[in-house]
């Protein structure tokens, strides 16, 4: 699933793009909004929210599209070809006279007035990477849930908006957190929460994200992606395990000595199968 940066330098590209001009083709391509066309409107703006991509119209409403694990929006100069996947991924075309931004594989994609956009993304916590970022206000949503797990904390968008799989585990690693710790138990958690933002605000203007400052192949990440492979600091091999919810697991990443364990409901690695991150799709 796309991070919140990814989401950010998305939104960012599509306001370039849309700001300021009138759609000539505004087309769904899904069955519960097939009716509708967006043809004549004016774009306001293209703002991210957490995961979520507002897309605010001139006519007082707001359209939202998620990307979950394999959405996407490809920009094009008019008459180029398109090469996001075969046509019926197509979800949406937004085009003025300049661009055509088109939409592959979206999901949740709604139009409501935009006085109302809380009814889609108001249950989400302060943006990470938002213009009034509250860490206060994450630290309050993250305590009122002491027993939970930390690595399943970071990525629940009702305490903070933004962090995925990959800057949990990454943060986690280099705070020497281990993902099943309790949120009470986080020795300082502001600075774990920091330091997740901090990585995504590092790579805010690229598609590339890289979190230890190494941009050979290989090494731009601690942990993420790395099962039995040696740790960067200390050697031991990295462990992947999943965690969350049986409707919610995510694969896990972490290193036993770095991030030793404190917790008895540690889980076990699995082994013998080869590591399945999700692939990057670059927006």
């Amino acid at each position: 699933m796309p991070e919140g940066d990814t989401v950010w330098l998305a939104a960012q590209r599509m306001n370039t793009a849309l700001a300021g001009g009138t759609l000539r083709r505004g087309e769904f391509r899904i069955p519960q909004l097939a009716t509708l066309d967006l043809t004549g409107a004016e774009v306001r703006e293209v703002v991210p929210r957490g995961k979520h991509l507002l897309i605010r119209l001139g006519d007082g409403r707001t359209l939202r599209t998620h990307f979950r694990m394999d959405g996407s929006w490809h920009i094009y100069r008019p008459g180029a070809k398109w090469h996001g996947g075969p046509s019926y991924d197509v979800r949406m075309i937004l085009a003025t006279d300049d661009w055509e931004c088109v939409g592959y594989r979206l999901h949740d994609i709604d139009l409501v007035p935009t006085a109302e956009e809380d009814r889609l993304v108001g249950h989400l916590g302060p943006d990470v990477l938002g213009p009034d970022w509250d860490l206060d206000e994450a630290l309050r949503r993250l305590d009122a849930r002491p027993d939970e797990q930390i690595g399943v904390a970071l990525v629940d968008q009702r305490n903070l908006a933004g962090v995925g799989n990959l800057y949990k585990v990454e943060s986690l690693f280099i705070r020497g957190v281990h993902p099943w710790t309790r949120v009470a138990d986080v020795p300082d958690l502001a600075a774990l929460v920091e330091r997740a933002r901090a990585l995504m605000r590092a790579n805010l203007h690229h598609p590339e994200q890289n979190t230890t400052g190494d941009p050979r192949r290989g090494r731009d990440h601690w942990v993420f992606g790395r099962r039995g492979k040696p740790c960067f600091r200390c050697g031991t091999k990295i462990l992947l395990g999943e965690q969350g919810p049986p409707t919610q697991e995510r694969v896990t990443w972490w290193c036993p000595r770095c991030q030793a364990a404190r917790s008895p409901i540690d889980p076990q690695a699995r082994t013998g199968e080869p590591d399945h991150p999700q692939p990057i799709t670059l927006y």
